[in-house]
């Protein structure tokens, strides 16, 4: 299995009412940060897992990893779509004021 650690901050994104230029700015750095991902074998399954003080509920959580999930999904060379990758979503508690996120991709579908 390989694990990455980045400093991203996932955040519910459903009901956030915000200007278009910050939220695009958010996309364009979790789209940027999944550069640090190898590409890797298919098929495989990607876990991606939210690191933060609070829990979102679990379909905030899922969208909120959209762009990053793109990103990692084009470094991986398929669609996010594609049969072959299954994607896994997860939180885990962190303290005060603590962000990540932890990306496993493990091989087999």
């Amino acid at each position: 299995m390989t694990v990455y650690d980045l400093p991203l901050r996932i955040e519910s994104t459903l009901n956030k009412r915000e200007h278009w230029g910050k939220r695009a700015q958010r996309t364009k750095l979790h789209r940027f940060a999944s550069i640090a991902v190898q590409p890797h074998p298919l098929p495989c399954v990607v876990r991606l897992i939210r690191i933060a003080p609070r829990k979102l509920d679990d379909d905030n959580n899922t969208a909120g990893f959209k762009a990053l999930r793109d990103g990692i999904a084009k470094r991986l060379g398929v669609d996010d779509a594609d049969p072959r990758v299954r994607w896994e979503y997860d939180q885990e508690r962190g303290r005060a004021k603590e962000y990540a996120v932890r990306i496993e991709i493990r091989g087999g579908a």
